[in-house]
């Protein structure tokens, strides 16, 4: 199942030039790599980073990241995606610019 991983600007270039990172803040305050699954990614976007320009979604394969996964509940008791363990350029399968727009972030056309 493809996860995703919303990144600020600066999180972002540091991914890109370290290879692999503890993620943001919460993620390393929380000791896990928060995901989000495309139904939930929209409401993580608004509720998280609400008119915060510079995002970059990426996308990972839950599959491929083995059982570094756990699927806790969190949020209404959704069972979100947590990476226990380093977030890494290399298991990445895309990013994509999340640009701000009127009705919130704009996700890539592709994304459901």
């Amino acid at each position: 199942m493809l996860i995703y991983k919303i990144l600020r600007a600066d999180e972002w270039a540091a991914l890109q030039s370290e290879g692999e990172t503890q993620g943001a803040p919460i993620d390393v305050t929380d000791g896990y790599i928060h995901f989000s699954t495309d139904k939930q990614a929209r409401e993580t976007a608004a509720k998280y980073f609400a008119g915060v320009e510079g995002l970059m979604l990426l996308t990972y394969d839950s599959e491929k990241l083995g059982d570094l996964i756990k699927w806790e509940p969190s949020r209404g008791g959704d069972l979100f995606p947590h990476l226990y363990g380093p977030l890494r350029l290399a298991d990445m399968i895309e990013a994509a610019p999340l640009p701000v727009s009127d009705a919130g972030h704009a996700f890539p056309a592709h994304f459901a």
